[in-house]
């Protein structure tokens, strides 16, 4: 085995292990052992279940916001700009379904520093897109009379609920629901 993939076999034995019996009932050891590796191993790249947890969901949080900055430093209107951002952070969570369902349904078993470091990023994500709406609306795309934090908790709410309905297996991909869910957002923000 080389060291190399030992970090990724943990995390997916442990995302297995989280998904199918949950956090709080899955053991460091049965981590390890449906790794295949020892503790020490394990310890190398992780210092806890904790730990294990926040890079499960780092890992969804740092290809977000990459994907964010290279689709903003694009450039365009606003509202295209959006469009784009609103269906990569669908298509990404669609492929990410398993590691955004384990963490949502457990980040509050994270320790209070794990979770304000994810708050902080996350916060740090809706500022960039709060920004985006506010520019859209400055060029006059995007209605003014709805506060614009309720507007992103209004698209996010779709985007976390995706683990509840979504089905790769169902009548529309991953790209035709970004699409449709883009869509109605972007319509119910429209300025009239």
């Amino acid at each position: 085995m080389r060291t190399t993939n030992v970090a990724e076999q943990v995390m997916k034995a442990a995302l297995d292990l989280f998904a199918t019996q949950g956090y709080t009932s899955t053991s460091v050891q049965q981590i390890v052992a449906a790794a295949g590796v020892t503790k020490g191993a394990m310890y190398h790249y992780f210092t806890s279940k904790d730990d294990l947890l926040f890079a499960i969901y780092e890992r969804l949080l740092n290809l977000q916001k990459r994907r964010l900055d290279e689709i903003t430093a694009q450039g365009g209107p606003a509202a295209g700009v959006l469009r784009a951002v609103c269906e990569d952070v669908i298509v990404t969570s669609i492929d990410f379904l398993p590691e955004g369902t384990v963490f949502f349904r457990s980040m509050h078993m994270l320790t209070p520093e794990r979770l304000k470091e994810v708050k902080r990023r996350r916060r740090e994500y809706h500022d960039e897109v709060a920004e985006l709406i506010r520019r859209g609306q400055a060029e006059g795309a995007f209605r003014t009379d709805i506060p614009v934090h309720i507007l992103i908790a209004h698209f996010y709410s779709d985007v976390h609920y995706l683990s509840h309905w979504y089905s790769p297996t169902g009548p529309e991909d991953k790209h035709e629901v970004a699409a449709q869910l883009t869509d109605l957002f972007l319509r119910s923000i429209e300025k009239e």
